[in-house]
């Protein structure tokens, strides 16, 4: 008898379902994504988020189409009954256009461009970004969870 492998665990860290689209790197990329978080959320009881996760995930799908030369495009969806978490992964691109460099964008660059990720953190309870790991070098991961916020005692 041989000994199994461990297979790791998804990390969903809302608990809840989990889903992923995964999408060419096209101009129809965004609206593909925003479609899918629609359909979920408005399947899973959250309709009041709706409007928020489209625009957040519009802006994360169009950064990861335009900034990078990804020839995929991966949407995490995790969904519980208080809370959504959507993660956008790309695979990186050239030097300097990937998320990770320019998180905060400067005055000169709102004026015309960086709008989106400021947008993202006005609506959004927490986002952030991340790296793909040791599994997964050279990819870039977006963030944002949407929800009702805890109320403190």
């Amino acid at each position: 008898m041989s000994a199994a492998t461990p297979t790791p665990a998804q990390l969903n860290p809302l608990g809840g379902e989990s889903y992923r689209l995964t999408l060419p790197n096209t101009a129809n990329a965004p609206r593909l994504a925003r479609d899918f978080l629609t359909s979920l959320l408005r399947v899973s009881r959250h309709p009041g988020l709706v409007d928020d996760a489209r625009l957040c995930v519009t802006e994360l799908v169009t950064n990861a189409h335009r900034h990078t030369r990804t020839p995929l495009i991966r949407v995490h969806v995790a969904v519980n009954r208080k809370r959504v978490s959507v993660a956008v992964t790309d695979d990186g691109g050239p030097a300097g256009t990937a998320f990770g460099t320019a998180l905060r964008p400067t005055p000169e660059q709102e004026q015309e461009h960086g709008r989106g990720l400021v947008l993202v953190e006005s609506l959004a309870l927490a986002w952030g970004t991340d790296s793909g790991g040791d599994r997964h070098p050279g990819r870039t991961v977006v963030w944002f969870t949407l929800g009702r916020p805890e109320v403190t005692a």
